[in-house]
């Protein structure tokens, strides 16, 4: 099945729209289900899932936790982009960012793409991830182990 084949784009921004936002809930198996279940559907052969996890270590510097800040805007840019990727795919994609302050084993970003085969599954949901990195005005403080704590993506 093509990527236009598995759903309208119209239907596809529809779906993720349901569950995409950015929020400081906790991004528990729950949350991942929810994701998933917004862009499966019984034409689709691959669901694929990324879980961002905060971890403990960046550049070889021990990482103890991570604060993130999020714009307002936030969840309407972190929907448009859901908007585009299922635009350009034909596909069925969903996205919900963690705020707030995390630690080490924490769930930052569930991201799900659905499709006939896994290949378009997997360039859809790593599109919507890069997406999402590149474009939702969401910045990091991280903490290190030495007690210094540095800004990423100002």
């Amino acid at each position: 099945m093509s990527a236009g084949e598995a759903v309208g784009s119209g239907d596809a921004a529809r779906a993720g729209d349901a569950v995409s936002r950015v929020t400081t809930d906790v991004l528990d198996a729950a949350v991942s289900h929810a994701v998933e279940d917004a862009v499966g559907g019984p034409e689709c052969g691959a669901v694929v899932t990324f879980r961002g996890v905060v971890r403990d270590v960046d550049d070889d510097r021990g990482v103890t936790g991570l604060d993130y800040e999020a714009h307002p805007d936030a969840t309407a840019v972190l929907r448009r982009c859901v908007d585009a990727v299922a635009a350009e795919t034909g596909l069925r994609v969903a996205a919900v960012h963690r705020y707030g302050t995390l630690v080490v084993g924490d769930v930052a970003l569930v991201a799900a793409a659905a499709a006939g085969h896994r290949r378009e599954a997997f360039e859809a949901c790593s599109l919507l991830v890069e997406r999402i990195k590149a474009e939702v005005p969401i910045w990091k403080r991280q903490h290190f182990t030495d007690g210094v704590s540095e800004w990423v993506g100002l």
